[in-house]
């Protein structure tokens, strides 16, 4: 989708797709706009609560089972499980894709790390697929006036020129570019408290292999989860930052994320997007 900086505020139901690194602000971004008028979808909330669902209690439930006052418990419908998920906290999600390494650790196998990582590819594909659906239910059922898709930080790492084809028809697409001094902070935040993450299979693979060779490890159960997890995330952010580029160049356009940060309101919101329209004409 393209358009002049005037069109853009004269176009009655502004439908936008944010893209980001995870800790550049697309949701802070999103929380700044009014409630009344915005439907905020979450990317990794649909996956969590859709496409992940089952997967998760899954999950939540075999962690349970091995306790055996909780096994009993479930096993006889005394208690059940529901996961907490929201848009503020997906940590559902995060303990669901988990960490590859020693299991004694809590690591995974590098085979269930790998199914679970391909369970979440599926389920990001078919959540911004679901985008244009929810565009019309915002409007139809709810009667909001706007649509602000909030994109997964991973969205970047699909190679489906299909989703972003979809994406770029149904909403404008609006890539938050962060300075050097917010990538130190997110790369130095991220390696002192590692978390699950997404990663391309082919990268994953690179990657894995580079650093048992670095650290003489013979399996992956050697491998102690947050190492590998403080390791690799400077190199995923890094292979991360042309992909968005090449995105914004071909379907949208780029914000910094400095300016994004200090807008307050809608207004400035508007302005800000107009201000990018025009200087990337």
């Amino acid at each position: 989708m393209r358009m002049t900086s005037q069109e853009f505020m004269d176009w009655q139901s502004k439908r936008i797709t944010l893209l980001a690194m995870s800790g550049a602000g697309k949701t802070t971004l999103a929380n700044k706009l009014p409630k009344s008028k915005w439907f905020h979808y979450s990317g990794d909330y649909r996956i969590g609560t859709k496409y992940l669902q089952e997967p998760i209690l899954d999950n939540i439930k075999r962690q349970a089972m091995s306790v055996p006052f909780l096994r009993e418990l479930l096993l006889t419908d005394s208690i059940y499980i529901r996961s907490g998920i929201t848009v503020n906290n997906l940590a559902p999600v995060s303990s669901f894709l988990g960490k590859l390494g020693d299991p004694a650790l809590g690591g995974l196998s590098l085979q269930e790390f790998k199914r679970r990582q391909k369970l979440h590819y599926q389920g990001e594909i078919a959540a911004m697929n679901d985008v244009p659906e929810f565009i019309h239910k915002a409007e139809d059922i709810y009667g909001y006036r706007h649509f602000i898709n909030d994109a997964g930080g991973s969205v970047c790492e699909l190679d489906a020129p299909d989703v972003l084809e979809t994406l770029a028809k149904e909403t404008l697409i609006l890539y938050i570019k962060i300075s050097p001094d917010l990538e130190k902070t997110i790369v130095d935040r991220a390696k002192s408290d590692p978390k699950p993450l997404y990663y391309r299979e082919s990268f994953l693979d690179e990657k894995l292999a580079e650093f048992m060779r670095l650290k003489n490890f013979a399996n992956t159960e050697q491998i102690p989860p947050d190492d590998f997890v403080s390791w690799v995330f400077p190199e995923l952010f890094m292979s991360r930052l042309p992909r968005y580029d090449a995105i914004a160049s071909q379907y949208g356009y780029t914000l910094d994320a400095n300016d994004v940060a200090a807008v307050n309101n809608e207004a400035e919101f508007f302005k800000l997007v107009a201000n990018a329209l025009a200087a990337q004409a």
